[in-house]
């Protein structure tokens, strides 16, 4: 099973405190859906399907290159009355990229997306700080309370899911992923992480639109 944190730590929210990790303040308990490097056929409209069952909203991360050969599936994300945000154009690494290559691929994305978004999420989670403090001139940067790890294709789907939902809290902002590679464990969790807090009297939102000026 590949490494990483299911819950994100003390030590990161500390680092990047202006980064966005939950969502404070709710009366009621909510929890966050976010899908990461879509838009991809079949597997976005699983996602969007499964949301209706439980008028959940969500926020998708769309890489600008998917945007550009599956437009009608954004179109489909947007019909359905769900948020987007920018994951860049190539789902670049921010550590292994320059700042120059590496803003522009930000600018190319949120040209092809063709909606106004104020909402950032770095691929991989890796940006560095000197990228973030002018992303974050025009984009709030929205990191993560709880990694599904859908991703990682040596996790059985039922390990997935029971993650998951152990880190799940109110105000957690999730990151599932609307890709090929996260297919076989995120459609196994996906629908019974949604009943599991519908059941529990959970509400389902998209991440709140910060307002800034035009990219």
């Amino acid at each position: 099973m590949g490494f990483f944190l299911h819950k994100s730590n003390f030590l990161l929210r500390t680092v990047y405190p202006e980064f966005w990790w939950k969502v404070e303040g709710d009366v009621e308990p909510t929890i966050y859906l976010t899908f990461d490097d879509g838009p991809i056929p079949d597997v976005t409209e699983f996602v969007l399907e499964q949301l209706d069952r439980y008028a959940a909203q969500a926020t998708f991360f769309c890489i600008g290159d998917n945007v550009r050969k599956h437009r009608n599936v954004l179109y489909q994300v947007l019909e359905a009355g769900h948020m987007v945000g920018n994951h860049t154009y190539n789902h670049l690494n921010g550590w292994k990229t320059d700042d120059e290559t590496y803003l522009e691929n930000v600018q190319s994305c949120q040209h092809v997306l063709g909606v106004e978004t104020a909402l950032f999420r770095p691929p991989y989670g890796r940006i560095r700080k000197t990228q973030a403090a002018q992303v974050m001139e025009h984009h709030s940067v929205v990191m993560w309370d709880v990694l599904t790890g859908d991703f990682d294709q040596t996790m059985a789907p039922d390990v997935c899911l029971k993650k998951s939902i152990q880190y799940t809290e109110p105000g957690s902002i999730i990151v599932f992923h609307d890709s090929l590679k996260a297919w076989p464990n995120m459609r196994y969790a996906l629908p019974r992480l949604l009943a599991h807090f519908a059941e529990r009297d959970y509400t389902f939102r998209a991440v709140p639109q910060p307002v800034y000026a035009g990219f």
